[in-house]
């Protein structure tokens, strides 16, 4: 009976030291007291050094719903563990507002294992005093910020630097200056931010940053120096109508100086650049990007292409990356794009251009031309296989040097003295379903898109050449819409 008892009393203590030593919730009220315990009776005011430093792997601090807190946050050193992240968050229909005024919003850097969900974050606004990002992140690692609003700051709504394993999903970043969204490493270094997930993201109305002269802001999603970086289900719109600068310009979408990204079933539309300035596209593969795709994204309306393949003449070398199964409708008239897929290349290096494979995407321009191509746009090893190019007039802006083209549709829409490029090729006019009605706002509908569908008996369907069987590529299997893909389609939508 003794022994008994004994091993009793063991597991009592265990259960008791486990409750005691287990994630705790804490609560932050701005009728709190940092002398308080934390408790939802007694809750904290802020997060301020002590508070923080309480702070165990699994725990959770939860912010008043629907409270507004004039603070601003920097935490360091803050660590989780796996399957037990520190988390911040609050209610998620009736979320707190941090409002930050002319400062950031959280700053979270050294960390490791933490998430931040269900939270507004307000700045004073990007012509209005504020200077900083909204949420920061940096040199951190196994981060998720998830369901934000940021709006109100000069920099970049989310900003990612020289991090790992970082998860942004459903960040609603608006209103701000540089970007909505900013990943970035160290200036040389692809790998000092890596394995990146962008997801059910939008990025509207930011117009630019007022103190950026001497380059490029008002981006929606921009990605640098970074590996290993998927951005799917996500919008750029009415980003950079206000870079206070001419010269090059923003995107809506974008990489450079980057590895292994992939930018899929996204939609940028209306993206804009300043008066007389480059760019204000919907997506681009920049300077030193390689081994990258982007595949099944709508882009529309926009200022600049719809798809820029561009290399600046400082950039490391830009090699093999696909462009496949994406639509473009009405890009790039409003600047000096002029086409819908744009080439550039400022280095007079076609070994620093090259090694691009760009096969069944639909071009649809009533305005413009379907591929630009700068005066320097001298590249090698580019491929057009199974697209669909439809233009006001003439099919090609520029001069055409170097690229391999079979298999397309060329057709234009008023009268063009030029030849279609290539061989095999088709001069028809496809008979799509409701191409008038292209403009689509959610990318989870995308698989429904039926703007460029191809009728069952067009001879789109089997006119085009199998990659797979005459150069053994790896195609992806599906269309547009997520069908299985035709061997011998042509277009996006099979």
């Amino acid at each position: 009976m003794k022994n008994v008892i004994s091993i009793f009393s063991i597991i009592m203590v265990f259960i008791t030291i486990s409750c005691v030593d287990g994630p705790k919730t804490y609560y932050l009220s701005v009728s709190g007291s940092d002398s308080n315990n934390g408790s939802i009776s007694k809750p904290w005011k802020s997060l301020n050094s002590a508070n923080l430093a309480k702070l165990k792997p699994g725990d959770v601090v939860f912010f008043a719903a629907g409270e507004v807190f004039q603070e601003s946050w920097e935490i360091e050193a803050l660590s989780g563990e796996k399957g037990f992240p520190i988390v911040f968050t609050s209610d998620e229909n009736n979320p707190a507002t941090i409002s930050s005024g002319n400062d950031l919003g959280i700053k979270l850097i050294n960390s490791q294992y933490v998430r931040i969900e269900n939270l507004h974050f307000v700045g004073s606004g990007r012509l209005s005093g504020n200077t900083q990002p909204g949420v920061y992140i940096g040199n951190s690692s196994d981060i998720t910020v998830y369901n934000l609003d940021i709006q109100g700051y000069q920099k970049s709504g989310l900003q990612v630097l020289a991090s790992s394993n970082i998860v942004a999903g459903y960040i609603n970043a608006h209103n701000n200056g540089f970007s909505g969204i900013l990943v970035n490493g160290v200036q040389g270094d692809k790998l000092s931010s890596r394995n990146i997930h962008i997801h059910d993201c939008v990025a509207t109305n930011n117009p630019g940053d007022p103190t950026a002269l001497t380059n490029h802001s008002g981006n929606g999603i921009l990605v640098g120096n970074s590996t290993n970086v998927l951005i799917e289900y996500s919008v750029a719109t009415e980003n950079g109508w206000d870079m206070p600068r001419t010269g090059n310009g923003p995107v809506g979408i974008w990489a450079y100086e980057a590895d292994s990204v992939i930018i899929q079933y996204c939609i940028a539309y209306r993206n804009k650049t300043q008066k007389g300035a480059a760019d204000g596209g919907g997506f681009d593969l920049d300077g030193g990007v390689t081994n990258s795709i982007i595949q099944y994204c709508l882009s529309y309306d926009n200022e600049g292409a719809g798809y820029g393949l561009f290399q600046y003449a400082s950039a490391s070398p830009w090699y093999n990356n696909i462009i496949r199964y994406n639509i473009s409708v009405n890009d790039g008239a409003d600047s000096n794009a002029l086409g819908a897929i744009f080439i550039w290349n400022a280095t007079d290096d076609p070994e620093k251009l090259k090694d691009c494979f760009i096969y069944n995407n639909t071009i649809y321009n009533e305005t413009g031309a379907a591929i630009s191509y700068e005066p320097k746009s001298i590249n090698s090893g580019f491929y057009f296989y199974n697209n669909i190019f439809i233009a006001k007039a003439d099919f090609i802006e520029g001069i055409e040097s170097s690229g391999t083209f079979e298999a397309n549709v060329w057709h234009s829409l008023s009268t063009t003295t030029q030849t279609p490029l290539g061989t095999n090729n088709l001069n028809v006019l496809p008979e799509f379903k409701s191409h008038d009605k292209y403009e689509i706002t959610d990318p989870r509908k995308l698989p429904f898109y039926a703007a460029f569908q191809l009728p069952g008996t067009s001879p789109l369907k089997t006119g085009g050449i199998n990659l797979n069987q005459r150069f053994g590529w790896d195609t992806g299997g599906i269309d547009f819409n997520g069908r299985p893909a035709l061997t011998n389609g042509i277009g996006a939508c099979q």
